[in-house]
């Protein structure tokens, strides 16, 4: 198999690390690799910011839900959606007046943000580094606009911790995906009824040590995701990104 194919079939979240330390040169071939992703119209609509400071990384691990583990991975980045770089300089170098940044300008900026992060999952695959994404840097968004020093239309986006795998986490068996025919639809969206997803999620599950049906499934969906307490702080977070934003002159 194409080593790029191999290793995307490969790559699962990795939330324990060795204590090997990642050296300067490899994080700087990682960063490298990582600002090779597409970005709209060349514009590098995104920050990375490098967290090596073990006091913010021990705050980001409370911040995002108390998980541990983040302090304790040697490689934190965290993934900005940014067009106050671009909106700024246009206020510098062109004599007229320059609008704010709006909500769709920020959506652009954060596909280039999240576009950028997933070169970085992918080329730390292939250094040996494995990766796991942090979406609650979505939440708590006044901390970590503090935190991090963040300006004007600068979002938190995604973040990624990073590191040397253990041996159990390389052998940990990844996740199985939905079947194509589950989520990609022939010229237009075509809605799948009760039975078909039913079916299709019943057949994706039946080798599980713990078969699980469509109920099991859409019921652990709404309790553990879709209602738990960090979606409602993530939503409330978003909201008020979004109305910084609109409030911004």
């Amino acid at each position: 198999m194409n080593t790029i194919l191999e290793s995307l079939y490969q790559r699962k979240s990795c939330r324990v690390f060795t204590d090997e330390a990642v050296s300067a040169d490899l994080k700087q071939e990682l960063i490298r690799a990582t600002m090779q992703a597409p970005t709209a119209g060349n514009m590098h609509l995104y920050s990375i910011i490098d967290i090596t400071d073990q006091h913010i990384k021990d705050q980001l691990a409370e911040s995002c839900d108390h998980q541990a583990f983040i302090a304790k991975a040697p490689l934190v980045f965290v993934f900005c959606a940014d067009y106050h770089r671009a909106w700024q300089g246009m206020k510098s170098f062109i004599d007229q007046e320059t609008r704010k940044p709006e909500i769709g300008d920020m959506f652009l900026a954060m596909s280039d943000a999240l576009i950028c992060a997933q070169n970085m999952v992918v080329a730390a695959q292939g250094l040996g580094l494995g990766s796991c994404y942090i979406g609650d840097i979505l939440e708590n968004y006044e901390f970590h606009k503090d935190l991090l020093k963040l300006p004007q239309a600068v979002w938190p986006i995604g973040m990624l911790v990073l590191g040397y795998p253990t041996q159990h986490q390389l052998e940990r068996q990844k996740p199985k995906r939905f079947e194509p025919s589950f989520v990609v639809h022939s010229n237009a969206y075509q809605a799948l009824g009760t039975k078909d997803q039913q079916t299709q999620i019943d057949e994706l599950f039946k080798d599980h040590p713990k078969p699980i049906s469509a109920l099991n499934y859409y019921d652990d969906l709404y309790h553990r995701k879709y209602t738990a307490d960090f979606t409602h702080e993530m939503n409330r977070s978003v909201s008020v990104m979004i109305e910084t934003l609109l409030s911004t002159k």
